[in-house]
């Protein structure tokens, strides 16, 4: 499938899966369904001008990897890359203080993110990100996850 960003989508799990339309260049940037946050910086060039390929030096995945290290999260280890995530996967339901359940990401957008190990710790840190907001979860093998860090990056 050819990609607008370059990224390789027969590498994709959810390839011919009901989830996936197609490619994004099929798709006008909507692999999903949803808009894909790589796919609309490489077309508007908002990436200045990352040559059409995510992998190649890409200013928007810069600045999210600075945002997420300033968080200065101790136990935390240094993030050094992003990885493209499908929104129906890293979508989980956090309770807030009140009871009131909440999802923050739409399942069917495309957004940045990784998964980074806990120092000394068999728990895990969730990143993800979109144009404006960033969020840092906790969990572990129970996926039990709690918020730790989610605000306006831009």
């Amino acid at each position: 499938m050819k990609t607008i960003c370059g990224l390789d989508c027969n590498e994709c799990e959810a390839r011919g899966s009901d989830y996936c339309k197609g490619g994004c260049a099929e798709t006008n940037g909507r692999p999903y369904g949803g808009s894909c946050m790589i796919a609309v910086c490489c077309e508007d060039k908002k990436c200045e001008n990352c040559g059409r390929s995510f992998e190649a030096s890409c200013k928007l995945k810069e600045q999210l990897i600075a945002e997420f290290n300033a968080l200065g999260i101790e136990d935390m280890e240094e993030v050094k890359n992003l990885n493209a995530l499908h929104g129906a996967y890293i979508n989980g339901q956090y309770t807030l203080p009140g009871g009131q359940k909440i999802k923050f990401w739409d399942d069917d957008r495309v957004y940045l993110g990784n998964q980074i190990c806990k120092k000394n710790s068999d728990r895990f840190y969730g990143l993800t990100a979109d144009e404006n907001y960033l969020l840092v979860c906790e969990y572990g093998e129970g996926y039990d996850s709690e918020i730790v860090v989610y605000k306006r990056w831009r």
